[in-house]
């Protein structure tokens, strides 16, 4: 099992306890708090072993597609270990150009049956980044039945939304005040807090809660899941618990003091154990 990371900040200091590394590309990534260029993608690769695994997960319109085959070429020279992508045209650009860099298929909540993911492995995905509103029974029936490599994310401050217009501008716009590029609503049917960040490619809304997925670690372990995910951003401690998780996965997953320390980090596990259930409701 390998731990890949997405970090919060352009100074990484744990490059020795981790497999790889998750870069949103500036301009053409959304979903994430921190951007590179590719000059500092580049520089990473060139300077420190780790694997390198690059976002490129929004839409694209037709003014995009000429310098996003410059980007994928790019990306497939420098071999990167991987491609996050949601838009298709990427899937089709990497058979137009004859790529090699391997795809993940990173289509948040449509990646969460064992016969879609097979038929992204049918057109040439190796990878999937497994749905965040699917349990952990149904992360593992995947990982068993489909021929696609599973890749889940366990720490983190989940994304719930994306929205392409300037939501906390034209907030502070109709109120007829001047404010920033952040802003934490207050959603009241769950009374659930969210935190908004805008930047010239939208707005995206993340759970004001880190989802712990330490205890689940195991399970995947022992179901032959070959890859997890932890995203910096809003988690304590995030060096400590990235040694912690290596070590953890380099002796099997067996040491429950692993498991105790890190339930640290709050008893939300997300949907790991909660179904999605839904009901029709009747009119009147």
């Amino acid at each position: 099992m390998k731990l890949l990371v997405e970090s919060s900040s352009k100074n990484i200091s744990y490059y020795d306890s981790i497999d790889g590394i998750i870069l949103p590309l500036e301009g053409y990534s959304v979903e994430s708090v921190n951007y590179f260029t590719m000059d500092e993608i580049e520089e990473i690769i060139n300077n420190k072993n780790v694997d390198v695994y690059v976002k490129l997960n929004k839409n694209f319109f037709n003014d995009d597609i000429e310098p996003l085959k410059d980007i994928l070429i790019k990306l497939d020279e420098l071999k990167v270990s991987g491609i996050f992508f949601y838009d298709l045209g990427i899937l089709q650009l990497h058979k137009e150009l004859k790529l090699n860099v391997p795809l993940i298929w990173n289509q948040t909540h449509m990646v969460n049956n064992y016969r879609t993911c097979d038929y992204y492995y049918s057109k040439g995905v190796e990878y999937a980044l497994l749905g965040k509103e699917i349990t952990l029974e149904e992360i593992i029936e995947i990982i068993k039945k489909s021929k696609i490599t599973s890749m889940v994310e366990v720490v983190s401050r989940p994304t719930v939304a994306f929205s392409y217009r300037k939501l906390i501008t034209n907030y502070y716009k109709n109120l007829g005040k001047d404010g920033t590029n952040k802003l934490t609503i207050k959603e009241k049917a769950t009374d659930t807090n969210y935190d908004l960040y805008e930047d010239n490619n939208g707005t995206s809304f993340f759970m004001d809660i880190v989802t712990n997925g330490t205890g689940v670690i195991k399970d995947l372990y022992d179901n032959g899941c070959k890859y997890i995910i932890m995203r910096e951003d809003g988690v304590s401690s995030f060096d400590e618990l990235l040694k912690d998780t290596k070590d953890y996965i380099s002796n099997n997953c067996n040491d429950t003091n692993y498991v105790e320390k890190y339930k640290r980090l709050g008893d939300s596990t997300n949907f790991f154990f909660k179904k999605t259930i839904y009901k029709v409701k009747k009119n009147g």
